[in-house]
């Protein structure tokens, strides 16, 4: 019956050129889906970015707002000098499967993008392609794959996540937190301050009410001339070095054609980590968890890639540097292990 294997010749090669078609999307798609997936959109990029003097490479005391660990810096001007914690005598890198195109990762994703080309050469990517069944299991297993590639990013970074350096900070870096009189929203002061904690001030340099209140309302600040793209503004609030990878971050948003809009910014709670003075310049390194809305939409559409409209919450470590006739100015951002 000439009739019906030609039928069905004419049914297997429409599906193998469909399920090619489907296959260089993916190859072209996962890589970036998955380098994507992997970042945090919010002002700084989920990263540790800045300076914090002398201390750039010194463990910031754990708080009751930040117990744990902090991360060493991605990104950083400061060089290690010969008086600091010879275990981070170099800045991160962001690991095999970092933010800024981590090795492992974008290998990952090129393998599996290569097998699924491979198909347009035959053989398929795990194997020839039998019919429907053969298409149907390959699908699955390709989901299998990412699955398992996903999984593995996530295991390597938390293996390597930079502890070794902060887990015995020496302890003459700097005075231990101060201690937290007040936790969450309102108490003391009339309920000013929004959710700082601060006691004793037994840091070498006195951080005031005058200096909490700055330090909350620049938080603010930041994160709305960051959804704004206002880099005018942001010269303002930060240092110059923190300027500058906040307009490498905007430009990466532009090519992808997004803007990341972070809202409802709420200091849920806050205190001080130390403070200390180098010369004429004062540092204050401050834990921070706060509320916000943190939503990355389509630049021209408006439409929501990611994130969304839930609240969350975020807990980091702010560094701010002040000089003599000036304001405070965030110097650096450190993300909490």
């Amino acid at each position: 019956m000439p009739g019906i294997w030609e039928t069905h010749m004419t049914f297997s090669q429409r599906s193998r050129t469909l399920f090619k078609t489907i296959a260089v999307v993916l190859a072209l798609a996962l890589p970036t889906a998955l380098a994507i997936s992997s970042a945090d959109a919010r002002v700084g990029g989920g990263m540790s970015s800045g300076s914090r003097g002398s201390r750039t490479y010194s463990a910031p005391p754990s708080t009751t707002t930040a117990p744990g660990s902090t991360s060493q810096f991605n990104r950083t001007y400061t060089q290690p000098g010969a008086g600091m914690n010879s275990a981070a005598s170099a800045p991160a890198r962001g690991g095999l499967f970092g933010r800024a195109g981590g090795f492992m990762g974008g290998l990952a994703a090129g393998f599996l993008g290569a097998g699924l080309l491979g198909m347009l050469f035959g053989g398929g990517l795990f194997g020839g392609l039998g019919g429907l069944s053969s298409i149907l299991g390959l699908i699955i297993q390709i989901a299998l794959v990412v699955l398992v590639v996903r999984l593995a990013m996530s295991w390597w970074q938390r293996r390597h996540a930079p502890r070794a350096a902060y887990a015995n900070a020496d302890s003459g870096a700097g005075p231990g937190p101060q201690t937290n009189y007040r936790s969450g929203l309102g108490g003391g002061l009339g309920g000013g301050l929004g959710g700082f904690g601060f006691g004793a001030n037994n840091a070498p340099l006195e951080i005031k009410p005058d200096d909490y209140e700055a330090f909350e309302r620049l938080l603010g600040e930041v994160q709305a001339a960051w959804s704004n793209e206002d880099v005018a503004k942001l010269h303002t609030l930060a240092t110059p070095e923190m300027v500058s990878y906040f307009e490498q971050d905007l430009a990466q948003n532009r090519t992808r054609n997004v803007i990341n809009k972070v809202t409802n910014v709420k200091l849920l709670q806050g205190d001080l980590a130390e403070a200390w003075r180098e010369g004429e310049t004062d540092y204050a390194t401050v834990a921070l968890r706060f509320a916000l809305t943190d939503k990355t939409v389509d630049r021209n559409t408006g439409a929501i890639v990611a994130g969304g409209e839930q609240p969350g919450e975020a807990t980091e470590i702010w560094t701010f540097a002040r000089r003599p006739g000036t304001g405070w100015e965030l110097s650096a951002i450190q993300q909490t292990n």
